[in-house]
Formats: structure tokens, C-alpha cells, sequence
């Protein structure tokens, strides 16, 4: 009995070394965030040294008409980019879910722009966007067009963030769908034509549903990101005109480091923190009642074949 008890926990104490290290790095720097977000804090201080004001960050927050702008500009980011990253990235892998000449060299095209630094990314957008020397209004002009404000138009700044995070991580979700595709049981595939589905009705109706356990997680990872991003916003519009693309993350690091709040950033982040973990969690709930579903048709799609 002893010896089966030793069996058992050995794997536990195999990993134990690195899961005290991930618990270390992971709760220490969540644990220090929280404390900060309830002292009054500036860099000129050691933390020992800050006043500890409770709630009185979160509760100014909530009050502050600049931080629920650019909650809502966040939110808006994120469902707007996410959602069509995900109708491009999926209807992109259906497309090239085929065996035709070249399409390997596409499929390596595809990828290269999440390859390029964020940085990067932004100053190259920058350039395109130019009111006059940028390729977009140099062709608008060449039309006979009049040349559009890309950065200097709340509307237009939005739309060009948009865009240039739509362009830098559509492939991500290229490749994770790419990925489900080509995993997908031949057998229900060949079910579906021996009964006569078309290729849309094969789309709808059994790949996309045998794929949605990977498109979950693939929503989840880009809805987290979405929520972070910063250099590319940064470089191309600091968060202008006005508060038209400030997101979050770009407030929060313009009040540690421009307005010296350390403590009301850390709150910040905090209200981020708790969206993220909200989504989280309902995502993986749907995720997990989606599998139990596919689960059901991967083994009808066995029993027909």
C-alpha cells in the first residue's frame, strides 16, 4: 500500500520544483499589483513609504469620465479586431484547405506579417498612412481623390489601428484554423459526401462545428491580446486625436510613468485583470460543453462511416 502511495506522488514531486517557480512568478507579481492598487504611490517613494488609501483608487477610477472612455475604447478595440480576425483568419484556412500548386508558398506568405515586431509594424503604418506622402493618399490623389485624415480624425485613427492589427495577427488565426482543418477526421468528410452535402453544407455543418473546441482557445488567446496590445497604438497614434484610440494598457502606462499615479495604475490594471479572468472563465465553460458536443459528432461520424 505504501509502495502504490509513493507511485502515485512521484510525478507530483517530479513537477513540484517547476510548478513552485510558475506559482512564484505568476502570484508574486499579481499579489504585489493588488497591494499597490490600495496605496497612494509615486516612483519618488519606496513602497514602504506610501499612504494606504483602501478602495479609493478604484472608486476615483469609476468616477473618472478619461478611464471608462478608454475602458469603452478598449472594448471596442478588442471586439471589433477580434471578430473580424476571426471571420478573415477561419475563412482564410477554408480557402487554402486544398492541394493546389504553390499553395504552400501562400500559406508561408500568409504568416509573415505576425512575424514583424509591433514596433515595426506601427512606424511601417505610420509611413503608409502619411497625409502626403503616404501610399494610401498618394493613390487617393493619383484618383482624383481627396486624401483622407488616417491619424489626425478620431474615426479614421480608430479604423487605421484597426486595420494595421487586423493585418499583423489575421495570420495567427490562420494558422491555428489551418491547423484544426487538416486535423479533422477524413471519415466525416467522406460521410458527408457519400450522403450528397454540398461544400457549404460540409462547412456549416461539420467542420466548422468539429473545429470550434480550437476556435474557442484561438478566441480566447486573441481576445487576451487584444486587450494588452500597445506598441503598434503607440507608435501610430499615442492614443489621439484626443481619447479616440487611448486603450488601456497605453492609460495605464501613461499614468505610471507620465502622471506618477503608481498606485491608481495598479488599479487599473487590476479592473483589466478582472475583465480578463471573467472572460476567461466563461470561455472555457463554453469550451468545455463545445467539446462534450463535438465529442458526440466525431463518434456519429464513425458510427455512419
Amino acid at each position: 500500500m505504501q509502495s502504490a502511495n509513493v507511485n502515485r506522488a512521484t510525478p507530483y514531486l517530479f513537477l513540484a520544483p517547476a510548478a513552485l517557480v510558475m506559482a512564484v512568478a505568476l502570484l508574486y507579481p499579481i499579489g504585489y499589483m493588488i497591494y499597490a492598487s490600495f496605496l497612494d504611490w509615486n516612483p519618488s517613494q519606496r513602497i514602504g513609504e506610501a499612504e494606504f488609501v483602501g478602495l479609493r483608487n478604484y472608486i476615483n477610477l469609476l468616477g473618472d469620465a478619461a478611464f471608462r472612455e478608454s475602458f469603452y475604447v478598449t472594448l471596442k478595440f478588442a471586439t471589433v479586431v477580434v471578430s473580424l480576425e476571426m471571420v478573415l483568419g477561419v475563412g482564410l484556412a477554408l480557402l487554402l484547405d486544398r492541394n493546389i500548386r504553390g499553395m504552400s508558398v501562400l500559406r508561408t506568405l500568409f504568416i509573415l506579417p505576425m512575424m514583424i515586431a509591433p514596433i515595426v509594424v506601427g512606424l511601417m503604418w505610420r509611413y503608409m498612412y502619411h497625409p502626403s506622402v503616404g501610399v494610401f493618399n498618394r493613390t487617393l490623389k493619383s484618383l482624383g481623390l481627396d486624401p483622407i485624415p488616417w491619424l489626425s480624425d478620431g474615426n479614421w485613427a480608430f479604423a487605421s489601428v484597426v486595420i494595421a492589427d487586423i493585418w499583423q495577427w489575421t495570420p495567427f488565426i490562420f494558422i491555428l484554423s489551418l491547423a484544426a482543418l487538416q486535423s479533422l477526421p477524413q471519415s466525416a468528410m467522406e460521410a458527408a459526401r457519400i450522403d450528397g452535402a454540398t461544400g457549404w453544407q460540409q462547412v456549416i455543418y461539420i467542420k466548422l462545428p468539429l473545429m470550434m473546441p480550437v476556435l474557442i482557445v484561438t478566441l480566447l488567446l486573441r481576445l487576451i491580446d487584444a486587450f494588452k496590445v500597445l506598441e503598434v497604438i503607440l507608435v501610430l497614434t499615442n492614443g489621439g486625436p484626443g481619447l479616440s484610440t487611448e486603450i488601456l494598457s497605453l492609460r495605464i502606462s501613461r499614468t505610471a510613468s507620465e502622471f506618477r499615479e503608481l498606485g491608481e495604475a495598479a488599479a487599473m490594471s487590476n479592473y483589466l485583470l478582472i475583465l480578463l479572468v471573467i472572460l476567461t472563465f466563461a470561455m472555457f465553460a463554453y469550451n468545455k460543453a463545445t467539446e462534450a458536443r463535438t465529442a458526440r459528432l466525431r463518434k456519429a461520424a464513425e458510427e455512419d462511416v
